[in-house]
């Protein structure tokens, strides 16, 4: 018989993974902004070997060139957050009872693992040339390895809700509107992160010089038109719909009486992300592309597309969990 106190209990709160969970979560955040200024200052090919570095793992000179220190910290950041995933997906599968848990535990890994052969095969392969294309084999390689990225980040930010003890004490179902809206602006944001991937790794961040119009002469439509600018003017358009959508969830969760105070303040944190973004964005144009502000552009996105996909998750609890007796 379920308990009075808590009759909707869905599994065991385990502190101790949940810390863990939280931890690797927060580590792909470490991983992400390295990997972000590596991109940014062109420093993917610092070293020509992989998976070593100069053909060591501490190779001279790295804490003093920048391009090596990015390159190679995001190499160690890598190995570390694949220990984590390993960790965590032995951990999920020998003390979870729910599957679909440890599913997730295992898919993390393998798109870890994924991760570190498409890292290593672009640097192999960065001077294979493809035919028709400007970029090399290896150079297309980055674009999967930043979306598969955006993916992973999902998987751990699900891990780890589903681990808290706030996910496992249950709060009240939210409306369907809310988990509707939640998961369309999870998919929009793919899809904008992906268009973004595309654009950075095609070197189309500054295809259209000016913002927010196309021109320095008021023009709304870029006078002409390639790859590039296609890119980026896509890239413009889905920020103009997500600046439309975004609003849209966080009014849905602040007024639906269901939502509980976490999912509110994730809301207000997702707004505020929202309104850095824009302003990054519009920042990299003036500023043509300067480190720091890309590179934080780069996070503050992928921060978004965690903090929405929190909700979304949150949002859609009791369609995944299935409530068991408490002792």
């Amino acid at each position: 018989m379920a308990s009075s106190k808590n009759p909707q209990r869905t599994a065991e709160h385990k502190p101790r993974l949940a810390i863990f969970s939280a931890i690797a979560a927060a580590w792909v955040f470490v991983l992400l902004t390295l990997g972000a200024f590596t991109t940014t200052i062109g420093a993917g090919m610092a070293f020509p070997d992989w998976p070593l570095s100069n053909g060591s793992v501490n190779p001279d000179g790295w804490l003093t060139d920048v391009a090596m220190f990015a390159e190679h910290s995001h190499r160690l950041s890598g190995t570390t957050m694949g220990l984590l995933a390993i960790g965590l997906a032995i951990w999920l599968h020998r003390t979870e009872s729910r599957r679909w848990l440890r599913s997730l535990g295992w898919a993390g890994l393998v798109i870890v693992i994924i991760q570190g052969l498409i890292g290593g095969q672009r640097v192999k392969l960065d001077a294979m040339a493809v035919p028709g294309f400007d970029m090399t084999l290896g150079q297309m390689l980055r674009v999967p390895h930043g979306v598969l990225a955006q993916l992973y980040v999902c998987i751990l930010i699900a891990i780890a809700i589903s681990c808290s003890k706030s996910w496992i004490e249950r709060a009240a179902p939210v409306s369907a509107r809310v988990k509707k809206t939640a998961v369309l602006c999870v998919a929009l944001l793919i899809v904008q992160l992906t268009i973004a991937a595309f654009m950075r790794h095609n070197n189309a961040g500054l295809a259209i010089p000016s913002f927010p119009l196309s021109t320095a002469n008021g023009d709304l439509l870029p006078p002409h038109w390639d790859y590039r600018v296609s890119l980026q003017f896509a890239h413009r358009v889905m920020a103009l719909v997500l600046a439309i959508a975004i609003p849209t969830l966080v009014v849905f969760v602040r007024r639906d009486p269901a939502s509980s105070l976490a999912m509110r303040a994730a809301s207000s944190t997702l707004l505020s992300f929202l309104f850095l973004q824009i302003f990054l964005g519009a920042y990299v144009v003036w500023s043509y592309r300067r480190h720091d502000i890309t590179t934080a552009h780069v996070i503050v996105g992928a921060l978004t597309l965690a903090t929405t996909f929190w909700l979304a998750w949150s949002a859609h609890r009791d369609a995944l969990e299935k409530p068991i007796a408490a002792a």
